[in-house]
């Protein structure tokens, strides 16, 4: 090891306190309370502002696809750039743009602050990470860290739902503007607890033309699997989406294999663990969004549960989320995240298997109650296990480009198991389509077994 490497060592190991990681994690509570807590307000932006359900549905869209789109540009800057530059630059973006979208005079002002709030979450996300991965460096401390991360992205979904839903009573606006007191106070102590780097980062050029490929084809796939169920799977736009999407991948694929510095090296995608971890991630949460979606309208539509009732019943995925989670980081860090993993995506399934039992006299404490904790321990198992055999494979250099990825995946995955639990439920959302849903949930979920799978071979290796 070089001398500045070393030294580059010391002072990261030097920089771990418990308050940088608090402060790492504040902004991807920030960035997860963004997913979530706009929902619960969309009705009343609809009756504001005169908005159509196509536009309605944009305010979300627009953040998924900046957010989806520029995950590996955001990936692969933070490690070209500096981590710690494009982590602060990306939460500045987040808090400026969170103002605009709060005073936002009409839909076209407030989808492109959507849109655009979107693209600095795709920076924010792999920067936050990388720097925990090139902070604590000891395979049971970054496991730890690692879970203590995931915990604040699942805290801030579920209490994006219940902030959302308080605040949305006094005003939908507030909903947009919640993410600004934490960004605030981001940007006031990242930059005094955030270690300045020894070295300049190596510089390489950032394969532009791949990221506009990659962007406009997964945006297009998304939109595709998004608008499909509604305008038909044959209707000539939808097919042009799904045409557009996948010439622009395609295009993409053979880009890297041609650009001298390419944005996401194809070798990369050939490992094992690279492979099982996206399969993984992809599957586990398209069965969770899709889960989450049914669960919604079930207590909203056949329960006739408040907004805010709705989105309290999913506390008990965060407390048990976040109680447990650090704790399966660190023994995913000793024994080996494949065990763990697999683990958590069967109670993930046991979970979706309880669901089935939702109907019109459903209790919280006898039906949804069990379903939430069982779910809250899944994940648990799931996703910082899943972070951590990401990374660690992944050439440190290259950590933000690794975390991409897996996020990448993951938010295929969430539109993919939107769509097709959409279009099985359907429109009217009947008790036997409702059923039909919920088993395509519970397969989807098998699925990530398999992916899980390929990690217990490795650790067997």
């Amino acid at each position: 090891m070089s001398s500045s490497s070393a030294r580059s060592r010391r002072v990261e190991s030097a920089a771990a306190t418990p308050l940088l990681l608090i402060v790492l994690c504040t902004a991807h509570f920030m960035d997860a309370i963004d997913l979530s807590d706009v929902t619960v307000a969309l009705p009343a932006v609809q009756r504001d502002l005169g908005l159509s359900t196509g536009s309605l549905t944009w305010i979300v869209s627009a953040y998924l696809l900046g957010y989806g789109g520029f995950l590996l540009l955001g990936g692969r800057a933070s490690d070209v750039l500096g981590r710690r530059r494009v982590f602060l630059a990306a939460v500045a973006v987040f808090a400026v743009v969170s103002v605009a979208a709060t005073l936002a005079p009409n839909a076209g002002v407030l989808i492109a602050a959507r849109g655009i709030k979107g693209i600095a979450a795709g920076f924010l996300a792999p920067a936050a990470l990388s720097l925990i991965t090139s902070i604590w460096t000891e395979p049971q401390e970054r496991g730890r860290a690692i879970g203590v991360f995931a915990t604040a992205g699942a805290a801030g979904f579920v209490g994006g739902l219940v902030l959302g839903g308080l605040v949305t009573e006094l005003s939908w606006r507030l909903a947009f503007a919640l993410p600004l007191p934490f960004a605030i106070a981001v940007l006031t102590l990242a930059p005094r607890l955030l270690p300045r780097p020894t070295a300049r980062p190596k510089r390489e050029p950032l394969d532009v033309p791949g990221a506009v490929l990659v962007t406009l084809g997964f945006s297009a796939v998304v939109v595709w699997l998004t608008e499909a169920p509604a305008l038909g799977w044959g209707d000539p736009r939808s097919v042009t989406f799904l045409v557009t999407g996948c010439a622009a991948l395609c295009a993409f694929t053979i880009r890297q294999g041609l650009a001298r510095v390419p944005l996401l090296p194809l070798s990369s995608l050939t490992r094992r663990v690279t492979i099982a971890t996206s399969i993984t991630i992809a599957t586990v949460w398209a069965a969770y969004t899709g889960f989450a979606f049914l669960a919604t309208l079930g207590m909203q539509g056949t329960l006739g549960w408040s907004p805010l009732q709705a989105g309290l019943a999913f506390v008990p995925i965060g407390i048990v989320n976040g109680v447990l989670a650090p704790a399966m980081g660190r023994l995913a860090g000793r024994i080996g995240a494949g065990r763990v993993v697999v683990v958590g995506v069967v109670l993930l399934t046991a979970s979706y298997a309880l669901f089935l039992r939702m109907g019109p006299d459903a209790t919280f404490i006898g039906v949804l109650l069990p379903v939430m904790v069982v779910n809250g321990l899944g994940l648990a198992c799931t996703f910082a296990p899943l972070n951590l055999a990401a990374l660690e494979a992944a050439d440190p250099a290259r950590h933000g480009l690794a975390s991409a990825v897996l996020s990448t995946a993951q938010q295929i995955g969430g539109a993919v198991g939107l769509a097709l639990v959409t279009a099985v439920a359907g429109a009217s959302m009947t008790a036997s389509n409702t059923v039909v849903a919920t088993l395509v949930v519970v397969v989807l979920s098998l699925c990530g077994v398999a992916g899980a799978a390929l990690l217990l071979r490795r650790h067997a290796a």
